[in-house]
Protein backbone atom coordinates (compact mmCIF):
# COMPACT_ATOMS: atom_id res chain seq x y z
CA UNK A 1 0.00 0.00 0.00
CA UNK A 2 1.24 3.60 -0.72
CA UNK A 3 2.08 6.41 1.79
CA UNK A 4 -0.90 8.48 0.46
CA UNK A 5 -3.42 5.64 1.20
CA UNK A 6 -2.10 4.81 4.24
CA UNK A 7 -2.51 7.95 5.22
CA UNK A 8 -5.72 8.87 4.15
CA UNK A 9 -7.89 10.95 6.75
CA UNK A 10 -9.39 8.36 9.29
CA UNK A 11 -12.66 8.82 10.66
CA UNK A 12 -13.22 9.97 14.14
CA UNK A 13 -13.74 7.23 17.10
CA UNK A 14 -17.36 5.94 17.32
CA UNK A 15 -19.02 7.42 20.41
CA UNK A 16 -19.36 3.93 21.99
CA UNK A 17 -15.62 4.31 23.09
CA UNK A 18 -15.28 7.62 24.60
CA UNK A 19 -16.82 6.65 27.68
CA UNK A 20 -13.69 5.62 30.51
CA UNK A 21 -10.63 5.73 29.80
CA UNK A 22 -8.39 2.65 29.14
CA UNK A 23 -5.22 3.99 30.44
CA UNK A 24 -4.88 6.63 33.09
CA UNK A 25 -1.74 8.27 34.01
CA UNK A 26 -1.14 10.21 37.13
CA UNK A 27 1.41 12.09 38.18
CA UNK A 28 4.33 9.73 36.89
CA UNK A 29 7.62 10.18 37.71
CA UNK A 30 10.93 8.27 37.25
CA UNK A 31 14.66 9.01 37.41
CA UNK A 32 18.10 7.65 35.93
CA UNK A 33 20.22 8.07 38.50
CA UNK A 34 20.18 12.23 38.91
CA UNK A 35 18.65 12.52 35.88
CA UNK A 36 14.47 13.23 36.24
CA UNK A 37 13.32 11.29 33.10
CA UNK A 38 9.66 12.22 33.54
CA UNK A 39 8.58 14.78 35.99
CA UNK A 40 4.83 14.22 36.87
CA UNK A 41 3.06 13.28 33.48
CA UNK A 42 -0.81 12.99 33.66
CA UNK A 43 -2.50 11.14 30.68
CA UNK A 44 -5.65 9.28 29.80
CA UNK A 45 -6.29 7.08 26.60
CA UNK A 46 -9.87 5.94 25.92
CA UNK A 47 -10.47 2.97 24.27
CA UNK A 48 -10.35 3.05 20.54
CA UNK A 49 -8.20 6.17 20.69
CA UNK A 50 -4.70 6.69 18.54
CA UNK A 51 -2.51 8.87 20.75
CA UNK A 52 0.38 10.00 18.73
CA UNK A 53 3.48 11.23 21.57
CA UNK A 54 6.19 13.60 19.71
CA UNK A 55 9.14 15.50 21.14
CA UNK A 56 12.93 15.77 20.90
CA UNK A 57 15.01 12.38 21.95
CA UNK A 58 15.64 12.55 25.07
CA UNK A 59 12.02 13.91 26.17
CA UNK A 60 10.51 10.93 28.20
CA UNK A 61 8.80 9.35 25.39
CA UNK A 62 9.46 6.05 25.22
CA UNK A 63 10.99 5.94 29.05
CA UNK A 64 6.87 6.60 29.65
CA UNK A 65 5.69 3.53 27.00
CA UNK A 66 8.19 1.49 29.30
CA UNK A 67 6.14 2.40 32.28
CA UNK A 68 2.79 1.29 31.39
CA UNK A 69 3.74 -2.45 30.67
CA UNK A 70 6.65 -1.91 33.59
CA UNK A 71 9.28 -2.56 31.44
CA UNK A 72 10.33 0.63 33.88
CA UNK A 73 9.61 0.90 37.11
CA UNK A 74 8.00 4.53 38.36
CA UNK A 75 9.64 6.05 41.29
CA UNK A 76 6.03 7.80 41.69
CA UNK A 77 2.48 8.50 40.35
CA UNK A 78 0.80 4.72 38.81
CA UNK A 79 -0.73 3.90 35.91
CA UNK A 80 -3.73 1.62 35.33
CA UNK A 81 -4.44 -0.12 31.86
CA UNK A 82 -8.54 -0.93 32.25
CA UNK A 83 -8.13 -0.35 35.93
CA UNK A 84 -5.76 -2.54 36.77
CA UNK A 85 -1.57 -1.30 37.97
CA UNK A 86 0.40 -3.59 35.56
CA UNK A 87 3.45 -5.10 38.35
CA UNK A 88 1.17 -4.39 41.58
CA UNK A 89 -1.74 -5.75 43.11
CA UNK A 90 -3.76 -3.62 45.77
CA UNK A 91 -4.12 -4.91 49.07
CA UNK A 92 -6.01 -2.50 51.57
CA UNK A 93 -4.22 0.43 50.89
CA UNK A 94 -1.22 -0.74 49.45
CA UNK A 95 0.02 -1.82 46.39
CA UNK A 96 2.45 -4.56 46.02
CA UNK A 97 4.27 -6.17 43.33
CA UNK A 98 3.00 -9.28 41.87
CA UNK A 99 4.57 -12.72 41.16
CA UNK A 100 6.13 -13.54 37.75
CA UNK A 101 3.06 -15.09 36.63
CA UNK A 102 0.77 -12.83 37.46
CA UNK A 103 2.64 -10.21 35.83
CA UNK A 104 2.64 -11.95 32.43
CA UNK A 105 -1.13 -11.69 33.03
CA UNK A 106 -1.10 -8.40 33.57
CA UNK A 107 1.06 -8.18 30.51
CA UNK A 108 -1.28 -9.54 28.42
CA UNK A 109 -3.56 -6.77 28.09
CA UNK A 110 -0.83 -4.74 26.45
CA UNK A 111 1.10 -5.68 23.34
CA UNK A 112 4.27 -3.33 22.73
CA UNK A 113 6.28 -3.23 19.14
CA UNK A 114 9.56 -2.23 19.21
CA UNK A 115 12.22 0.07 17.31
CA UNK A 116 14.51 -3.20 16.71
CA UNK A 117 12.18 -6.18 16.11
CA UNK A 118 13.28 -7.68 18.62
CA UNK A 119 12.38 -10.87 16.83
CA UNK A 120 13.80 -14.32 17.52
CA UNK A 121 16.24 -15.06 14.50
CA UNK A 122 16.38 -18.79 14.79
CA UNK A 123 12.69 -19.05 13.87
CA UNK A 124 10.63 -18.33 11.49
CA UNK A 125 7.93 -15.75 11.37
CA UNK A 126 5.05 -17.93 12.35
CA UNK A 127 6.87 -18.92 14.95
CA UNK A 128 7.55 -15.96 16.50
CA UNK A 129 3.91 -15.23 16.49
CA UNK A 130 3.01 -17.73 18.58
CA UNK A 131 5.89 -18.43 20.56
CA UNK A 132 4.31 -15.82 23.58
CA UNK A 133 0.62 -17.92 23.36
CA UNK A 134 2.31 -20.90 23.55
CA UNK A 135 5.11 -20.87 25.55
CA UNK A 136 3.94 -18.02 28.05
CA UNK A 137 0.08 -18.01 27.78
CA UNK A 138 -0.82 -21.90 27.47
CA UNK A 139 -2.67 -21.92 24.12
CA UNK A 140 -2.48 -24.97 22.45
CA UNK A 141 0.13 -25.27 19.42
CA UNK A 142 -2.49 -25.91 16.92
CA UNK A 143 -4.78 -23.30 18.14
CA UNK A 144 -1.92 -20.86 18.41
CA UNK A 145 -0.91 -21.42 14.58
CA UNK A 146 -4.28 -20.90 13.40
CA UNK A 147 -4.38 -17.58 14.45
CA UNK A 148 -0.58 -16.66 13.92
CA UNK A 149 -1.86 -17.82 10.31
CA UNK A 150 -4.77 -15.46 10.24
CA UNK A 151 -2.28 -12.59 11.93
CA UNK A 152 0.32 -12.97 9.32
CA UNK A 153 -2.57 -12.59 6.93
CA UNK A 154 -3.55 -9.63 8.05
CA UNK A 155 -0.32 -7.77 8.11
CA UNK A 156 0.01 -9.40 5.05
CA UNK A 157 2.53 -11.39 5.13
CA UNK A 158 0.95 -15.03 5.02
CA UNK A 159 3.00 -16.07 2.71
CA UNK A 160 6.26 -15.39 4.45
CA UNK A 161 4.94 -17.49 7.78
CA UNK A 162 8.18 -20.42 7.06
CA UNK A 163 10.85 -17.35 6.47
CA UNK A 164 13.21 -16.34 9.20
CA UNK A 165 14.19 -12.96 9.86
CA UNK A 166 17.10 -12.83 7.80
CA UNK A 167 15.28 -13.74 4.77
CA UNK A 168 12.54 -10.54 5.54
CA UNK A 169 13.41 -6.89 4.71
CA UNK A 170 13.07 -4.65 7.83
CA UNK A 171 9.61 -3.52 6.92
CA UNK A 172 8.53 -7.09 6.97
CA UNK A 173 10.47 -8.18 10.16
CA UNK A 174 8.11 -4.82 11.37
CA UNK A 175 4.76 -6.27 10.19
CA UNK A 176 5.64 -9.57 12.08
CA UNK A 177 6.66 -7.89 15.17
CA UNK A 178 3.54 -6.29 14.31
CA UNK A 179 1.65 -9.68 14.22
CA UNK A 180 3.45 -10.91 17.08
CA UNK A 181 2.14 -8.18 19.65
CA UNK A 182 -1.32 -8.71 18.55
CA UNK A 183 -1.08 -12.41 18.85
CA UNK A 184 -1.54 -11.97 22.57
CA UNK A 185 -5.24 -10.17 21.99
CA UNK A 186 -4.00 -7.24 23.89
CA UNK A 187 -6.62 -4.15 24.77
CA UNK A 188 -4.12 -1.39 23.70
CA UNK A 189 -0.90 -1.63 21.77
CA UNK A 190 2.46 0.09 22.40
CA UNK A 191 4.36 1.53 19.74
CA UNK A 192 8.11 2.79 20.44
CA UNK A 193 9.50 4.49 17.14
CA UNK A 194 8.89 1.54 14.94
CA UNK A 195 9.78 2.90 11.81
CA UNK A 196 12.88 4.69 13.00
CA UNK A 197 15.52 2.13 11.89
CA UNK A 198 13.56 1.11 8.32
CA UNK A 199 14.95 2.35 5.16
CA UNK A 200 12.99 5.22 3.93
CA UNK A 201 11.20 2.96 0.85
CA UNK A 202 9.75 0.81 3.88
CA UNK A 203 8.45 3.53 5.96
CA UNK A 204 5.09 3.22 4.02
CA UNK A 205 4.13 -0.47 4.56
CA UNK A 206 5.00 -0.32 8.17
CA UNK A 207 2.54 2.58 8.54
CA UNK A 208 -0.12 1.26 6.04
CA UNK A 209 -0.63 -1.82 8.50
CA UNK A 210 -0.59 0.62 11.39
CA UNK A 211 -3.36 2.88 10.01
CA UNK A 212 -5.19 -0.33 9.43
CA UNK A 213 -5.18 -1.44 13.10
CA UNK A 214 -6.62 2.18 14.17
CA UNK A 215 -8.92 1.83 11.55
CA UNK A 216 -10.22 -1.35 12.85
CA UNK A 217 -10.71 0.23 17.02
CA UNK A 218 -7.49 -1.21 18.29
CA UNK A 219 -6.48 1.64 21.10
CA UNK A 220 -3.14 2.76 20.10
CA UNK A 221 -0.10 5.03 21.95
CA UNK A 222 2.58 5.66 19.27
CA UNK A 223 6.11 6.94 19.82
CA UNK A 224 6.86 8.69 16.33
CA UNK A 225 8.78 11.34 14.45
CA UNK A 226 6.36 10.36 11.29
CA UNK A 227 4.26 14.10 11.83
CA UNK A 228 1.86 12.38 8.19
CA UNK A 229 0.91 9.72 10.55
CA UNK A 230 0.44 11.81 13.41
CA UNK A 231 -1.77 13.85 11.34
CA UNK A 232 -3.57 11.82 9.76
CA UNK A 233 -4.39 8.46 11.87
CA UNK A 234 -4.42 10.22 15.63
CA UNK A 235 -7.26 10.97 17.36
CA UNK A 236 -5.16 13.20 19.53
CA UNK A 237 -1.64 14.22 19.57
CA UNK A 238 0.97 14.59 22.53
CA UNK A 239 3.85 16.76 22.35
CA UNK A 240 6.39 16.13 25.49
CA UNK A 241 9.53 17.65 26.11
CA UNK A 242 11.80 17.57 29.50
CA UNK A 243 9.49 14.50 30.84
CA UNK A 244 6.37 16.47 30.87
CA UNK A 245 3.43 17.06 28.79
CA UNK A 246 3.87 20.26 26.74
CA UNK A 247 0.25 19.98 25.39
CA UNK A 248 -1.87 17.75 23.67
CA UNK A 249 -4.97 18.40 21.60
CA UNK A 250 -6.67 17.14 18.00
CA UNK A 251 -3.75 17.02 15.34
CA UNK A 252 -5.08 19.90 13.66
CA UNK A 253 -4.82 21.93 16.92
CA UNK A 254 -1.46 20.30 17.75
CA UNK A 255 0.50 20.64 14.73
CA UNK A 256 -1.76 23.52 12.36
CA UNK A 257 -1.66 25.68 15.59
CA UNK A 258 0.41 24.83 18.40
CA UNK A 259 0.47 27.37 21.25
CA UNK A 260 3.60 26.57 23.09
CA UNK A 261 6.77 27.98 21.72
CA UNK A 262 8.42 24.47 22.62
CA UNK A 263 6.02 22.88 20.27
CA UNK A 264 6.23 25.27 17.63
CA UNK A 265 10.25 25.37 17.90
CA UNK A 266 10.20 21.36 16.96
CA UNK A 267 7.41 21.30 14.55
CA UNK A 268 9.35 24.01 12.74
CA UNK A 269 12.19 21.54 11.76
CA UNK A 270 9.60 19.46 10.19
CA UNK A 271 6.85 21.03 9.27
CA UNK A 272 7.51 24.60 8.91
CA UNK A 273 6.46 26.20 12.17
CA UNK A 274 8.29 29.39 12.64
CA UNK A 275 9.97 28.80 15.99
Amino acid sequence: MAIAEALAPRAPIAPAATAAPLVQAVDVHKHFGAQHVLRGIDLEVRAGEVVVILGPSGSGKSTFLRCINHLETMDRGHIQVGGEQIGYALHGERLLRVSGRELARQRRRVGMVFQQFNLYPHMTALENVIEAPVGVHGVPREQARRQGLALLERVGLRDKADAFPAQLSGGQQQRVAIARALAIEPELILFDEPTSALDPELVGEVLATMRALADQGLTMIVVTHEIGFAREAADRVVFMDGGVVVESGPPDEVLGRPRHPRTQAFLSRFIGHAA
